[in-house]
């Protein structure tokens, strides 16, 4: 595996490498660039990885001077851990890593490839400050996941934009042989039930995807705005009693001490073994929405998460739970209403009705 690394990296790290070998597989090259998320900091603090024939990006967000010793495993466990959580079949990247070999450095004069991995810089940085608060020293090498959803190379002709996730993916099942997906998925019934009607959600899953994720996909597929707390609770199927309250922050379990920090916690830890749970929005208006496990698929090949069917508008943000809801919903079905204009201003683009795209079954990238 060939690594071309801009110049600041190579100095960084102390290292004067050749030039890059100009026969090597492009699927076995990327370039790699040392840059700065947060203006605020005085030092560099991400990697950045472009694959030279794909442009999938790979990032690990948190790498000090001291880090860059390691630099070449901390490269080659980024590329695996970013592949794998995309649902990649273990298999494949495996193979993909064994038939790279080991990381050899390179000196890199590819203006193009520097570019790709500038911008890649530009995205990675985005999705970390919307993650983090600049403040926290989290380590992740799978920060760069998302910019891969993100289409590509549509500059000069729009239809030859591609999107890097998808020229990836094929890329490897050519290389490899082996098929892209192969991996243990649940399907959810998500239900909100708001008085006048249901709004419900079908989606699949991976078995292991952690609940912090779990939230994302939930905020997507019910068009929340990720503003408030939120929560998991597990129930007994046979007693229906809590099993088990899962909180995003330590400073949650100020408020109950038999809550579990649900990080690090994936679904399958409680499913199938129980098959019902709670996930509670915004604990003001607090947003009920019934989780019903509805099967499992033991070798899922598909991409996902995954939206199979969705019924039902939800409410918009802040209007006050079920009962705020209800009273919002009769003022916009009347447009005499006296606080008619008000609040059509106040909900700005929400809508009485669920969307067609919205309800249009879909990959869900978050």
């Amino acid at each position: 595996m060939q690594i071309g690394l801009t110049k600041k990296l190579a100095e960084a790290m102390g290292v004067n490498p050749l030039s890059a070998n100009e026969d090597e597989n492009p699927l076995f090259s990327w370039t790699a660039n040392w840059t700065k998320v947060w203006d605020n900091r005085r030092a560099e603090d991400m990697l950045v990885l472009v694959n030279n024939a794909t442009r999938f990006t790979v990032a690990i967000y948190q790498v000090k001077r001291k880090n860059l010793k390691n630099v070449a495993e901390m490269m080659r466990t980024a590329i695996s851990n970013t592949l794998l959580s995309m649902n990649l079949n273990p298999e494949l990247v495996g193979e993909y890593l064994r038939l790279a070999g080991e990381v050899e450095f390179a000196q890199n004069r590819n203006r193009q490839t520097a570019a790709w991995v500038t911008k890649a810089g530009l995205e990675c940085a985005f999705c970390v400050g919307r993650e983090y608060n600049g403040v926290a020293t989290i380590f992740s090498d799978t920060v760069g996941a998302l910019a891969n959803y993100r289409i590509v190379n549509y500059s000069g002709n729009v239809n030859e934009g591609f999107y890097p996730y998808q020229a990836m993916i094929n890329a490897l099942s050519e290389l490899t042989g082996k098929q892209a997906y192969k991996y243990r998925a649940f399907e959810l019934l998500v239900t909100l039930d708001l008085d006048l009607y249901k709004a419900v959600r079908r989606i699949i899953v991976p078995a292991d995807i952690e609940f912090t994720r779990l939230h994302k996909v939930l905020q997507s597929v019910f068009d929340w705005k990720n503003y408030h707390l939120y929560d998991f609770t597990i129930f007994d199927d046979n007693n229906h009693i809590p099993v088990a309250r899962l909180v995003p922050f330590e400073e949650d379990l100020e408020y109950d001490e038999g809550a579990i920090l649900m990080k690090g916690y994936t679904l399958s830890k409680f499913l199938p073994e129980q098959k019902h749970m709670v996930y509670t929005y915004d604990m003001g208006d607090n947003w009920e929405h019934k989780i019903q496990l509805v099967g499992v698929i033991e070798e899922h090949d598909k991409e996902s998460p995954y939206l199979l069917e969705a019924s039902g508008q939800t409410p918009p943000e802040d209007v006050g739970g079920i009962g705020g809801f209800v009273s919002f919903r009769e003022i916009m079905l009347n447009p005499s209403h006296p606080e008619y204009g008000e609040m059509k201003e106040w909900a700005k683009y929400w809508t009485m009705e669920l969307s067609d795209w919205k309800s249009r079954p879909r990959v869900i990238h978050v």
